[in-house]
């Protein structure tokens, strides 16, 4: 599989398991473990009635969509991803109003200094190599008292479907175990840590850093075991470990999920930080 950076719609439909990446992201994963957490964030910002929001790493823009119902026109919003499929997965989605749709690389945005009042990123910030240095970008876009609002995942363990799915897939391959889940989405949890990037990053005020806590509620295993064997970047290792198996892996799967939590209504708790750092 390319790079992110190279992903378009249709990356991922073929052998012989037909929805792309994208489709699996948005119908699947975004409802699953995503959609309450960007509900949280529209009453961070349910008091502008103007001003500017930079979404960074939007993903096919469940968050985006949210913002663009509830604020007013006033309020310009700016979502962009570093992955043009997911850009135009969520410009062909749709949302209630105008929004200014880019691709762009949250290491080096292609924006003016001082020119938004909020930066938002949902589950992305666990993905920037070095992370302090795209806090210094979120930083520099920023307007002076201008609020930096993003998620991470809390560890694995505290979410319990993806923890399970990942130790279903760890044991089809003993030998080479999968580590994606762990070592990027689930990697990025430690207060200290976030707290340090951001001040290396420029942010000098304390960062708020808050526990936030849902439960994903799925009405069949293969719904759980499509969304993150298929909709995250883990298909990648699947793929690499058993080329044109991977619906097979799905199935094998969502067949454990079954015995662990029976055939129907899987529910587990999930578990974020929700972090606001003020410039």
């Amino acid at each position: 599989m390319p790079p992110m950076s190279d992903w378009n719609p249709s990356m991922g439909a073929e052998d012989g398991f037909t929805k792309s990446l994208f489709e699996v992201y948005d119908d699947l994963l975004v409802p699953l473990f995503f959609q309450a957490y960007a509900e949280d964030v529209v009453p961070q910002l349910a008091g502008m009635r103007t001003g500017s929001i930079l979404e960074v790493a939007a993903g096919t823009g469940v968050v985006t969509r949210l913002l663009a119902a509830t604020l007013p026109a006033e309020v310009a919003i700016t979502a962009t991803d570093l992955v043009p499929g997911m850009v135009e997965w969520a410009e062909r989605v749709g949302t209630a109003r105008a929004v200014t749709w880019a691709q762009a690389n949250a290491m080096s945005l292609p924006c003016e200094g001082e020119s938004f009042d909020v930066v938002v990123c949902q589950f992305g910030a666990m993905f920037f190599v070095p992370r302090a240095d795209a806090f210094a970008e979120v930083r520099r876009v920023l307007r002076p008292g201008g609020r930096f609002l993003f998620s991470v995942w809390d560890r694995l363990e505290a979410n319990e479907l993806p923890s399970a799915v990942c130790d279903i897939v760890k044991g089809f391959f003993p030998d080479d175990p999968p580590g994606f889940l762990e070592r990027t989405p689930y990697g990025y949890n430690d207060p200290e840590m976030i707290a340090d990037d951001l001040r290396a990053g420029g942010f000098e005020a304390p960062a708020v850093i808050e526990v936030v806590e849902h439960a994903s509620t799925a009405a069949r295993p293969d719904a759980v075991a499509t969304a993150l064997c298929a909709g995250t970047p883990m298909r990648d290792e699947i793929e690499r470990m058993a080329p044109g198996r991977l619906g097979e892996m799905i199935e094998k799967t969502a067949a454990e999920l079954a015995e662990r939590y029976g055939p129907g209504d899987l529910t587990g708790p999930t578990r974020a930080l929700f972090v606001t750092a003020v410039k």
